[in-house]
């Protein structure tokens, strides 16, 4: 396995950086993908079809690998750490499988959805049969503070859906209320992963308390950067429509600061075009260059620059070393990805 086969968290024109971190993390990377497929095997055929569709249609991986990466920062030095890294993976990929079914989703990173191919009621069953597995997964491991961790931030993901599918259509939400959608859509998993990852690793309530910061800010940082992306990115490099978000009715804050910044009749026109019923190529350009003048993607970016900003402080109580810097690169190119 090369370099070139390293999840995609990096941004394309930084090959020597990521080569640095892929000699520290691709055997990290290889033990969880041979956990996922060893734990996806059934003898009912169905479920290894879609969970190693949904598994290997290109993730990112980097919830698992931030849950090593903090319990190796906190000490840990064994293999028992990639069985229950994979339980963040399969949540992740549990809640991408129900999205999808939620939004009538068609495409999911350049191919067809899941629910395109199986249909909707074999989706739900394999993302039900993830998360189950993921609770069996962390049982196995005997701690009831890792339990009560993922518990916690499961209930808190399930809540985020139903707060996003409240507010589809609102382009009343503010800031603060958007801010509270994308902690628990997306923060709360990576922060839960980085929090586990400490309490498994032995870290004591300063480490625990370092390492769930760092997840959360750099989880708001990632979202902010994928609200972004859904104005200036191309549909080859996101694998989902530009506009996805617009389309399903999703007012995230770039459209949000437009909304609630650019002139009058600016204004106008962005509410004009968000509630139509369906947003042609040219209104997407039309709504990406008012968001753009209003000033929405610089605004949004500086905000995850903050937070990226954020989670390496976050870091600060551990001393300097090869984990660390990881930690930290991973923090800085989060808000710079294309993808």
């Amino acid at each position: 396995m090369d370099a070139s086969a390293l999840p995609n968290f990096m941004p394309t024109g930084t090959q020597n950086l990521k080569e640095r971190i892929y000699a520290q993390v691709g055997p990290d990377i290889v033990r969880i993908e041979e956990e996922i497929n060893r734990l996806l095997e059934s003898n009912i055929p169905l479920i290894p079809v879609v969970g190693r569709y949904i598994m290997g249609s290109g993730g990112k991986r980097l919830r698992p690998l931030l849950m090593v990466l903090s319990s190796r920062l906190c000490g840990y030095n064994g293999n028992d750490d990639a069985l229950l890294a994979v339980v963040f993976e399969f949540v992740h990929a549990a809640t991408l499988l129900h999205d999808d079914v939620v939004d009538h989703a068609e495409l999911r990173r350049n191919r067809p959805s899941a629910n395109t191919v199986w249909g909707n009621p074999a989706v739900v069953l394999i993302g039900d049969f993830l998360y189950s597995k993921s609770i069996q997964i962390a049982v196995g491991y005997r701690d009831i503070r890792i339990l009560e961790v993922l518990l916690e931030a499961t209930t808190k993901m399930s809540e985020g859906e139903v707060l996003q599918l409240i507010n589809s259509d609102n382009l009343e939400i503010n800031e603060g209320e958007y801010l509270e959608v994308i902690t628990r859509k997306t923060a709360v998993l990576i922060s839960a992963a980085c929090w586990t990852g400490a309490i498994f690793g032995g870290g004591g309530l300063a480490e625990e308390r370092a390492l769930k910061a760092y997840g959360h800010n750099l989880g708001i940082a990632f979202q902010l950067i994928d609200d972004t992306l859904d104005f200036t990115g191309e549909s080859e490099e996101l694998g989902k429509p530009v506009g996805n978000d617009l389309q399903e009715g999703k007012a995230t804050l770039p459209l949000i600061y437009a909304l609630q910044n650019a002139k009058t009749a600016e204004r106008l026109r962005l509410r004009q075009i968000f509630t139509s019923e369906h947003i042609q190529a040219k209104e997407l350009s039309e709504i990406k260059s008012l968001v753009v003048h209003s000033g929405g993607i610089e605004y949004t970016n500086n905000k995850a620059c903050a937070h990226s900003i954020r989670a390496k402080e976050a870091l600060r109580i551990f001393p300097h070393g090869p984990v660390k810097e990881i930690l930290q690169d991973i923090a800085d190119y989060v808000i710079c990805r294309r993808t």
